[in-house]
């Protein structure tokens, strides 16, 4: 069958709310590379959405699964335990920021790491209130998307969502909102809203994804830590997006020189093997009684030996340094588009996690762009996606195992996609 008609029996068979970007059909995938039913190749600058960091069907990875498949698939961590588990979370408890003693429970989705993060914020604390930004993107479950702060595609007609959800700023300096704005919001909303002391936890990414790869500058994360300190409020770190390397450290929240009281992750963790984590302060943790967290699937055997097997490939490989040298060969070459797109106005990022944010001649958010070079990357045989709060960001999730020679290609021909724009906009007749 061809990719049309396996189209039209998706648009048939499956809802229109489960938004599909690309109308080819994958049929295999390697490393950075995908090549659809009808032979057409592509370059991978999405990665599953930042979950292949070691690259589709890493062989350390497969190998883990098949093993595992010979020992046991499922049998239920909360009635019939089993090693590897434990063996993770001690893991994730030494990796992960902070000097003091940490535990891990697992989940199946991001969505459900944010959930419980929450729960155990608030059986720790006592309290209710949760704060999070605008920006923000948190899953699609009720919690998550009361979390988010992007209304259009992920709030709009779901609502009424769970209460006592406060949103505030997250600074952006290209959009003209300054940490000192962003924290002097933080406080009115202490003043006039939910006072301090009511509030379980501030949740926020440390790099915000679906928000534009918008980095939390410094002195943003060291005063969330203080004002958390000041007033007995748990720290959530999304780290769902920006783990495991992505940013050019394991987990971004070590460029800020603070430590989260809870971290959220998922996505990359086990090679595309759904799994998520929480992770953070013992005393914190133990908030829950027993029973009150788990899930039917939650550290499923297949996704534990899968997450082994990526942690040791990021080691082995030095996969962290390489995000840095792939980021840094990215943002150089994003850098000189500029030249041929004025358009482009910041090009930011951390590590890996790297975008280009563009703007109309008056300066304003230029979604149609963003989506124009898009699609013209795309029938150059380059998978790219779009966010933004606006929708004018183009985001790069390469895997971080991506050879340099397909790295280069892909520039070459996102480049390309680039100039055709700009020329196809120079060419276009004044009205």
């Amino acid at each position: 069958m061809s990719n049309a008609e396996w189209v039209a029996r998706k648009n048939a068979a499956t809802p229109r709310g489960v938004g599909v970007k690309c109308e080819f059909y994958v049929e295999r995938a390697e490393n950075a590379e995908i090549w659809d039913i009808e032979g057409n190749r592509y370059i991978d600058f999405v990665s599953g959405v930042s979950v292949n960091n070691v690259g589709h069907r890493h062989p350390k990875v497969v190998a883990a699964i098949k093993a595992q498949l010979d020992q046991v698939i499922h049998c239920g961590f909360q009635v019939t335990p089993y090693a590897s588990y434990v063996e993770l979370a001690e893991k994730l408890n030494r990796l992960t920021p902070g000097d003091y003693p940490k535990k891990t429970t697992f989940f199946s989705s991001g969505a459900e790491a944010v959930e419980n993060a929450v729960k155990i914020a608030r059986a720790s604390t006592g309290r209710r209130a949760i704060v999070a930004f605008s920006g923000g993107f948190h899953g699609r479950t009720m919690m998550g998307i009361a979390l988010t702060g992007k209304a259009q595609p992920y709030r709009t007609g779901f609502g009424p969502f769970p209460t006592e959800v406060h949103h505030v700023a997250y600074p952006n300096a290209l959009h003209g909102i300054s940490t000192e704005d962003a924290l002097d919001e933080l406080q009115r909303l202490f003043k006039t809203e939910v006072d301090a002391s009511q509030v379980a936890a501030i949740i926020f990414e440390p790099v915000q994804g679906e928000g534009g790869f918008v980095p939390a500058p410094l002195d943003f994360v060291q005063g969330l830590r203080a004002l958390c300190d000041q007033h007995g409020i748990v720290l959530i770190a999304d780290e769902i997006q920006t783990g495991f390397g992505r940013t050019g450290k394991l987990f971004a929240m070590e460029h800020y020189g603070v430590a989260p009281d809870l971290m959220t992750m998922a996505k990359s963790i086990a090679g595309g093997v759904p799994l998520s984590a929480v992770c953070g302060r013992a005393e914190i943790m133990d908030g829950p009684g027993p029973g009150g967290l788990g899930g039917t699937f939650a550290g499923n055997p297949l996704a534990i030996a899968a997450a082994h097997a990526v942690l040791e490939v990021i080691e082995e490989e030095g996969l962290v340094e390489r995000a840095n040298l792939i980021g840094s060969r990215l943002v150089t070459a994003l850098e000189a588009l500029r030249g041929v797109l004025p358009n482009i106005a910041e090009v930011r990022g951390k590590g890996s996690m790297v975008a280009i944010e563009l703007l109309d001649d008056a300066g304003e958010p230029a979604p149609a762009m963003a989506q124009s070079i898009q699609a013209a990357a795309l029938r150059n045989g380059v998978l790219t996606l779009v966010c933004g709060f606006y929708g004018n960001v183009i985001r790069f999730l390469h895997p971080l195992t991506m050879p340099l020679d397909v790295l280069d290609e892909g520039i070459d021909k996102f480049s390309a996609a680039v100039r055709e724009h700009a020329k196809s906009s120079s060419d276009a007749p004044v009205r």
